[in-house]
């Protein structure tokens, strides 16, 4: 009974993600995420997250409640083509998310997450790569209602959430049922990158898909779990899933 609850869970949030197939295809998503008429909640959905759906009721109610589910990472590339599926672009946040800010120049931004100084350092770094005008920064450790009053009083267009999951998908889903109209995009790490507190893998390895054996070997305490045992169980998933 639990096997046939998480396959059910990956066929569903499979279902829901949004392959991006070429440039053009990402450039017209971009257009459509940078006017949004609604509260509409952008997420990314890597091997992390198909494991803590698989075993977390909650969480997966979360992520596949957003408008806008993408695939990230090598991992999902595996998952999709055991299903037969063309996994399209790799439309992992750290890469896509800075475009989404640029899509949003001169606009109000809210970063919510990490903490001090690395968020100041994203705030200033952003504003001036970007040209983002970011009217609420805060740390990512408060209760949800800190994150609900501050989207009511400030109404930013744009909120990058650099929580973590799966406390940021828990969050995102409370702001669009708020109902202010604009695009909450879960961001993971995207503020401590951005703030330069974990550094980006050499592109080569990037391109290999192999940046997550470079924040391992970084961090290892902190990401044994996550990349050693978490992949692992991922591909052993990955390995019993069907069309």
């Amino acid at each position: 009974m639990r096997a046939l609850a998480w396959q059910n869970r990956w066929k569903t949030i499979i279902g829901k993600l949004r392959v991006v197939s070429n440039p053009g295809d990402e450039q017209r998503m971009l257009d459509a995420l940078s006017a949004p008429d609604a509260a509409t909640v952008l997420g990314f959905v890597n091997a992390h997250a198909m494991n803590l759906a698989a075993g977390n009721a909650d969480y997966y109610k979360a992520l596949s409640s957003a408008d806008v589910l993408l695939r990230d990472g090598s991992g999902m590339a595996i998952l999709f083509r055991r299903l037969g599926l063309v996994p399209g672009l790799n439309m992992n946040g750290t890469d896509f998310i800075p475009k989404v800010l640029a899509a949003f120049k001169g606009r109000r931004v809210a970063f919510w997450g990490t903490q001090a100084p690395f968020l100041d350092n994203a705030v200033q770094r952003s504003e001036a790569l970007f040209g983002v005008h970011v009217v609420s920064a805060h740390h990512g450790f408060a209760e949800v209602d800190t994150y609900l009053n501050l989207a009511q009083h400030m109404q930013p267009e744009l909120i990058v959430l650099g929580m973590g999951m799966p406390k940021q998908e828990a969050i995102a889903a409370r702001l669009a049922a708020s109902g202010i109209p604009c695009l909450i995009v879960c961001g993971g790490a995207i503020l401590d990158f951005l703030g330069g507190k974990v550094m980006r893998a050499p592109r080569w390895l990037r391109r290999l898909g192999c940046e997550w054996a470079f924040r391992l070997m970084r961090e290892p305490k902190r990401l044994f779990s996550r990349y050693v045992l978490g992949n692992q169980m991922f591909l052993l998933r990955t390995l019993r899933c069907r069309k």
